[in-house]
């Protein structure tokens, strides 16, 4: 089975989709256009472009080979968190502190655009305030203190200490010895969010075609996107697709992997019950290498997800598995029934800090952004938005992040990566 027939299996019983109208949809492309930019990916990094882009005068055609915010940006754990995947030590690495210290606050930009884009665009999707991060064992919890000690030293960032003694008062849960919380972060309804973004880009002008998958790309100073039915010749080009861009581009391709990551939802719950779970009703993660990432939602379900597959294979008996791992960490659900199992597939790259360039002057691309793309996908977007407006200043901090591909060629870096991984199970496991 390939992968994008796996990707849409997975698909098929996600709680988002259950629980959000697709109130409006767009034709497939026929025939050819011209325009400023082309989008290719309705998810939401593409989005966000097209909306600051159409605003800035630019004529936008969107082309998504599905539907709009049905890869990750529609299917995703909900969490929106400060920061990158990677550590910041990534970033001082390669850019040194002072730049190190921009991309620290553009990731809190990020945060404050969600709000932004919610409230201009009067988009109901769900929003809760606040993150727990949570270390499973002493040793974690100790790192945990020295990273959060260090971040607010050097970065000025601030988040409330929860101690062993704490704990409980946080989480109703045996599995946590200590962590943190941050108040600025949050979750949300992805899939509302997306569809929401498309309707504003909708009104900004933004002519969007769904089910029209590009099938090839040539540049030039006027590029040529080509689908099974049309064309679309433009002066830039945006590649928003992340893991579904195969065939464009070997360069991209080579330097991510896409990765499963399996969530299930609960049964209703009782409100007094899914309130003592979280009593803050923050989204959570665990600080394993391999995590566990989980939130309550508002119609007061438990929406659990972090078992991942470095393979594409799905696991066996994924609703099933993921129920127990839910109720291993909250033994009060033990009975409690998943109702949706679902996942899909995000884009890592080798030192999991997001990948942002150009393939040619006028050819740019946003992917790489590791799981950790809820809130950096619509900054992301606006980045790429000033640079192909002119002021590149912003969007060549990220590009100067350097990348490599993953080892193994086409054949062996999958299995490679399955080894590994295995490894760091195993250190997970051992604390």
């Amino acid at each position: 089975m390939s992968f994008l027939s796996i990707d849409q299996d997975l698909a098929r019983h996600s709680y988002y989709a259950a629980t959000a109208s697709r109130d409006a949809a767009y034709s497939p492309l026929e025939g050819a256009l011209e325009c400023d930019v082309a989008v290719v990916g309705g998810g939401l990094a593409g989005l966000s472009a097209a909306i600051d882009l159409a605003r800035k005068g630019h004529s936008v055609v969107l082309l998504e080979a599905r539907e709009v915010g049905w890869g990750a940006s529609g299917r995703n754990g909900g969490q929106a968190i400060h920061g990158l995947a990677c550590d910041q030590s990534e970033i001082e690495s390669q850019l040194g502190l002072d730049d190190a210290r921009k991309v620290w606050q553009m990731t809190l930009e990020a945060l404050a655009l969600l709000r932004e884009r919610m409230a201009e665009h009067h988009i109901d999707c769900d929003w809760r305030d606040g993150y727990l991060g949570l270390a499973t064992t002493a040793r974690k919890g100790a790192d945990l203190a020295r990273w959060a000690d260090r971040m607010a030293e050097v970065y000025g960032a601030e988040f409330t200490r929860i101690g062993p003694q704490e704990v409980s008062s946080w989480i109703a849960s045996p599995r946590y010895h200590s962590g943190l919380h941050d108040p600025h972060s949050g979750h949300l309804h992805p899939l509302k969010y997306a569809l929401g973004l498309a309707r504003a880009a909708a009104q900004a002008g933004v002519r969007i075609f769904e089910h029209s998958a590009v099938t090839s790309l040539q540049t030039g100073p006027m590029a040529r996107v080509c689908t099974a039915q049309g064309e679309v010749r433009a002066k830039q080009v945006l590649l928003a697709g992340n893991v579904y861009l195969q065939g464009l581009s070997s360069h991209l391709e080579a330097r991510i992997m896409p990765v499963g990551t399996y969530i299930v939802c609960s049964e209703p719950l009782s409100e007094a019950l899914a309130s003592s779970l979280i009593p803050s009703r923050s989204a959570v993660c665990d600080t394993n290498f391999v995590l566990d990432y989980f939130r309550t939602t508002n119609d007061n379900r438990m929406l659990y997800g972090g078992r991942v597959s470095y393979s594409t294979v799905t696991p066996p008996n994924l609703s099933e598995n993921m129920r127990q791992r839910m109720a291993q960490t909250f033994p009060q659900l033990q009975g409690v029934k998943a109702e949706f199992a679902w996942g899909g597939f995000v884009d890592i790259t080798m030192n999991r800090a997001p990948d942002f360039g150009r393939l040619a002057d006028n050819v740019y691309y946003l992917q790489g952004f590791s799981g950790h793309g809820l809130a950096l996908t619509g900054l992301a977007g606006r980045l790429v938005a000033e640079a192909m407006h002119g002021d590149a200043s912003r969007f060549d901090i990220f590009a100067r992040l350097k990348h490599h591909p993953f080892p193994g060629g086409r054949w062996l870096r999958t299995p490679a990566l399955v080894l590994g991984m295995a490894w760091y199970r195993l250190r997970d496991i051992l604390g």
